[in-house]
């Protein structure tokens, strides 16, 4: 196993990300996150990420009853984030903290981190003096350490590792198809991290899944390697990198997990030939002109979508559609709609409010009219 050079309380470069942990009649599975959790740790992994919007405040809730009310703290290490819709001056930051340390069932935190920055909230966080306030609970000894997660361009990264030299960590959007995306500026960002000496934490490393179920030409040039599965290659590719501390994978099922360990337990930096492989796949996905929605359903969670349209859903079901041209896909999204008192697509009403928190800054309500378009 690889030991952190970076934090040497991280065993290994392999995290536990909640905020897609396995779902039973529309709530959290105890049993089958608790069995999860056992396996992490009996790998010798401890590194746990939650925020309380994962799963509606649910995940932290989780951790309580199936992590630290089943360990010794010493066993686990906890990271959680101070998010934007969840506090409005500096004098609900504190309350809204003690609130989490209380919802986890800890005393303190590991790492707290600035939760999905960007150019925009950014100033609220400083008009709130947010960054002081945290790391002024470090001082207290209420989080070990202090750092961010990531949502812009590589500028507004520089801009902020500038203001703000105390922080320890950054947390970003790193794989293999966003590493050149004019977008999302993974490598830029990563360089950033470089730059300012600040290592870094990976989210997103098979990109909400879009990296497991390929295309079918592009699934079969990893096939050929004869290797591990397409989320294995995924994740050591950004694993490969010499600034990473970690690389967080939000798993679902225990199917999952297995083959997560298996690629990262005895960690191997991705050779010249899988390089070459990934290189291949990156070219058929930029090919195609896919929907780059990871998923994370901030879009629906934190919005409050007037007409409780399932955004990722859809923009999965057309991306469906896009590479594999199945005549299921127009079923698929029927079954997105059927029975569930969510709205169509043609149904938004263009009020923007999920472009505002979308991590990808994606035109929403411009894909939504395509999506409209393709299935209605």
């Amino acid at each position: 196993m690889i030991e952190s050079k970076f934090f040497p309380e991280i065993h290994g470069n392999f995290g536990f990300g909640c905020m897609r942990l396995p779902m039973d009649g529309g709530k959290i599975d105890y049993e089958t996150f608790s069995k999860m959790v056992d396996t992490f740790l009996e790998a010798g992994f401890n590194y746990i990420d939650t925020a309380h919007g994962y799963h509606g405040g649910e995940s932290e809730i989780a951790i309580r009853e199936c992590v630290a009310k089943r360990y010794d703290r010493s066993r686990f290490l906890l990271t959680n984030k101070l998010t934007d819709p969840y506090f409005h001056s500096q004098e609900d930051i504190r309350p809204f903290f003690e609130r989490q340390l209380q919802w986890c069932g800890v005393d303190y935190f590991d790492f707290y981190l600035m939760h999905a920055q960007d150019r925009n909230n950014y100033k609220k966080f400083k008009r709130c003096q947010a960054y002081e306030t945290a790391y002024g609970f470090k001082k207290e000894g209420l989080i070990r350490h202090f750092g961010i997660s990531f949502h812009d361009k590589a500028d507004v990264l520089d801009m902020i590792l500038t203001e703000h030299p105390e922080i320890e960590v950054v947390q970003i959007q790193f794989n293999y198809v966003d590493y050149d995306d004019a977008t999302v500026e993974s490598r830029k960002i990563y360089e950033v991290c470089e730059r300012h000496g600040k290592p870094v934490i990976v989210m997103e490393p098979v990109k909400g899944g879009s990296l497991v179920n390929l295309p079918q030409e592009a699934d079969k040039i990893l096939r050929d390697l004869g290797g591990g599965s397409n989320a294995s290659y995924a994740i050591r590719f950004a694993a490969s990198f010499p600034n990473m501390a970690m690389v967080l994978s939000g798993m679902s099922d225990m199917a999952q997990m297995h083959d997560n360990l298996s690629a990262m337990k005895d960690f191997q930096p991705l050779d010249e030939t899988e390089m070459e492989a990934v290189r291949k796949v990156c070219a058929i996905f930029k090919s195609m002109d896919l929907i780059p929605c990871t998923g994370c359903k901030y879009c629906i969670e934190e919005s409050e979508c007037p007409k409780g349209i399932l955004i990722p859903n859809l923009f999965a079901a057309q991306n469906a559609h896009e590479a594999f041209h199945n005549w299921n896909t127009a079923y698929y999204y029927s079954n997105i709609l059927t029975g569930s008192g969510h709205g169509r697509a043609s149904e938004c009403i263009k009020c923007g409010k999920c472009e505002k928190v979308c991590p990808q800054h994606l035109e929403i309500r411009k894909l939504l009219a395509e999506v409209a378009r393709t299935f209605e």
